[in-house]
């Protein structure tokens, strides 16, 4: 009877922590797009190294928007690196909780492009 207790009990715990990890994974709380001049991408970490940024979006860098991207997304990385000091536009989603091994903050980048700075004279 314990034997049988225990078993359901554990495969209990194990579908519950599966279902939340799933969730983590797949869900995304939002997903936009936001513009500022690209003043910071490095990769770092200790155990985990992740890519992260910022853009300012205001003209003092009073705004920043910091964000993460995954190592699977090689071309948006390596678009960031070359348009680092640039005005850029970025596509992001939101997700609710992030794993060590993604990042820091919980927007990550999905796509990036060059934009015309509206602070620039004409």
């Amino acid at each position: 009877m314990f034997r049988k207790f225990l078993l359901i009990t554990t495969a209990v715990i194990l579908l519950g922590v599966t279902a939340f990890y799933a969730f983590l994974y797949y869900a995304t709380y939002s997903e936009g797009d936001r513009t500022g001049e690209l003043i910071k991408f490095s990769s770092k970490g200790y155990i985990f190294k992740t890519w992260e940024g910022e853009i300012s979006q205001g003209i003092s860098g009073a705004q920043i928007f910091r964000f993460s991207v995954l190592d699977e997304n090689a071309e948006v990385i390596q678009q960031l690196k070359d348009y680092q000091g640039q005005y850029v536009k970025i596509s992001y989603i939101e997700r609710y909780k992030t794993f060590p091994w993604w990042g820091d903050s919980n927007y990550f980048v999905i796509a990036v492009k060059t934009e015309k700075s509206p602070h620039l004279l004409k």
